[in-house]
């Protein structure tokens, strides 16, 4: 199963076995490394250029991709509050946070029912039209820099900022695969981000040794 590992210790785990009899492949964005006993790919959040086949374990190339600092705008929205920053590297050099109260669902029914769906519906509206205006005037000075965005919180909410203005649609253009799911768009949130933003995608699998 695949989990995402920050690349430091991405690289305490890897770095011992540089030079290892084994295989390794460089294709498709992935490094592949058969080793000992289990095979292991890893998949950089920024992409891996280098390809290549092996009969020895290198890792160079890898550690090179998961060392590279990147400019990353970060959307982070929930109906209730939203986190926009910019990274260069793991530092934060420019970020707003926000939040805006908006009623959870309403479960009954009856004449009530409408006029709480229509109070909750301008509540959420006007958190999504501020949480837009913020991230225009937050990372549009940036937009030439910014080589990645890091969408999160909420899937549909990230949707609707993102459809909120036309100013906005180069940061669906330059959005990393992973979605980052986060409860609460918060500054400490936005802060720890760096950490999943340069975590790789790792799947390992037994060798022959540990098989069934």
């Amino acid at each position: 199963m695949a989990r995402f590992v920050g690349r430091e210790n991405l690289r305490k785990r890897l770095a011992p076995l540089e030079g290892e009899l084994g295989r390794t492949t460089y294709a498709d964005g992935t490094a592949r490394i058969e080793a000992r006993d289990e095979t292991i790919v890893v998949r950089p959040p920024f992409g891996l250029a280098h390809e290549g086949d092996y009969d020895v374990v290198r890792v160079e190339w890898l550690f090179e991709a998961l060392s590279a600092d990147r400019v990353v705008a970060a959307l982070l929205v929930r109906l209730g509050g939203y986190a926009i920053g910019v990274f260069e590297g793991e530092h934060l050099v420019a970020s707003k946070v926000g939040s805006r109260f908006v009623k959870g669902r309403h479960k009954k029914g009856g004449s009530s029912s409408g006029r709480f769906s229509r109070r909750r519906d301008e509540q959420a509206r006007g958190l999504i039209e501020e949480a837009a205006k913020v991230a225009a005037r937050v990372l549009g000075p940036w937009r030439e820099r910014i080589e990645f965005t890091a969408l999160g919180g909420d899937k549909a909410a990230v949707d609707r900022v993102l459809g909120a203005s036309p100013d906005l649609d180069w940061l669906a253009e330059k959005a990393l695969p992973r979605f980052f799911t986060v409860r609460d768009p918060r500054q400490a949130v936005l802060e720890r981000l760096p950490y999943d933003l340069y975590a790789a995608e790792l799947t390992t699998d037994p060798g022959p040794a540990n098989a069934e």
